[in-house]
């Protein structure tokens, strides 16, 4: 395995251990609580950062396969989404977990199976391939600096909440 792909796991392996614990010790009415009114600020609750994440599992996916995905802007869950308090909306907190957790280890078995060239391929997406050409800019960007930014509001969220760092 090269070092980029043996780094990029690495990274992936902490996340994947890091997000479980940061919703372990919730109840599902408490994965939809919000430090202030939507109305103020719509803070990202964990509900909604764990939908948001999951709606890219499979892109990272399709980045990896060389294949073309549907632009993940739209999806319900995607980055024109915004958290709601309507319970109904959200998977349970175990139902989040597990397919973030299944996700993750799809994306790790992809990437180990593959060499350096998997991040020459072009990315199929036309509005990401302005900014982000090659699967080596969007799949690193997704991996590491979209996840961890969502992982570290929820870790900022805990804090709000007057619940122990993890």
């Amino acid at each position: 395995m090269s070092p980029i792909i043996e780094g990029l796991l690495f990274c992936w392996k902490k996340n994947t251990d890091y997000a479980p614990k940061l919703v372990a010790d919730l109840s599902d009415e408490q994965m939809l609580l919000q430090p202030a009114p939507s109305e103020m600020a719509a803070a990202n609750h964990p509900a909604w950062v764990f939908s948001h994440l999951n709606v890219y599992l499979p892109v990272m996916q399709c980045l990896i396969r060389g294949e073309v995905f549907e632009d993940p802007r739209d999806h319900v869950f995607g980055m024109l989404s915004s958290p709601q308090s309507d319970p109904g909306i959200y998977p349970t907190r175990e139902a989040l977990i597990e397919t973030f957790l299944q996700g993750h280890r799809d994306v790790s078995e992809l990437l180990s199976d593959c060499d350096d060239s998997v991040f020459e391929q072009a990315v199929k997406l036309p509005r990401w391939a302005a900014g982000m050409p090659r699967v080596g800019m969007a799949l690193p960007y997704l991996m590491l600096n979209h996840e961890n930014q969502h992982l570290g509001q929820l870790s900022a969220w805990r804090r709000i909440q007057g619940l122990p760092s993890v």
